[in-house]
């Protein structure tokens, strides 16, 4: 079963988890390795409840190699190699604030400190990259789009990659008189990274922020 974090279940009570719910168990039984473990798929709501959210940082879905996913974007549990794309995040982190690496790619300080880490769909079979989209995540994680959007309280959208992009409809967007800032990239894997360096979301992220009187992330991860 998918069990919604409480702080959630409004938001997504209108959601029908059945179909996804069907398809994950079938996948199971067939004996496929899904990443990540059920206990972590929403990982990221549990930390980041709604009223705590000041950043949204979406991405694509879960890391598909074994080990990797935890249920944060981008994020490996201590002790797993920092993934390319997370390196390539850090790369822009300290080309945008001179932020340096971290050792570590442990994310969980950002999802405590109100930056949402969700990916568009939030399983993955292992090794077989996309291989859950269009299978019922997409209609969960835009209902998470969609009450961030219907908050008052201004937020910061980081839309890294096409998938992620497609959200930008569900966003109030202050370019068109909304609340919330929206911010497009391409994905920092290796494939795209070209066009990934140089957006500099981090700094605007916290230049909104301050001026919304939301303050700013302390984007630096602290050592483990």
């Amino acid at each position: 079963m998918l069990t919604v974090p409480d702080a959630w279940q409004a938001a997504l009570a209108h959601v029908d988890l059945a179909p996804l719910e069907r398809f994950l168990g079938d996948e199971a039984t067939a004996g496929k390795q899904i990443f990540p473990a059920a206990d972590d798929r929403f990982r990221a709501l549990t930390l980041t409840p709604p009223d705590a959210v000041r950043v949204v940082l979406l991405g694509q879905d879960p890391y598909h190699g074994a080990g990797q996913a935890h249920g944060l974007s981008f994020s490996v549990r201590p002790g797993v190699r920092t993934p390319a794309s997370l390196r390539n995040i850090y790369k822009e982190l300290d080309g945008d604030l001179g932020i340096p690496a971290a050792t570590h790619g442990f994310l969980e300080h950002w999802a405590r400190h109100g930056v949402l880490l969700l990916n568009t769909v939030l399983t993955v079979e292992s090794g077989k990259a996309g291989s859950h989209r269009k299978r019922g995540w997409e209609a969960f994680t835009d209902a998470v789009i969609a009450q961030i959007s219907a908050q008052g309280a201004p937020s910061v959208f980081m839309l890294w990659g096409n998938p992620a992009k497609e959200k930008a409809v569900l966003i109030d967007d202050v370019a068109t008189g909304g609340r919330h800032l929206v911010l497009s990239a391409a994905h920092p894997s290796p494939l795209a990274q070209g066009k990934f360096f140089g957006s500099r979301h981090f700094s605007k992220a916290n230049a909104f922020l301050e001026a919304e009187g939301r303050g700013t992330i302390d984007w630096a991860l602290p050592p483990l």
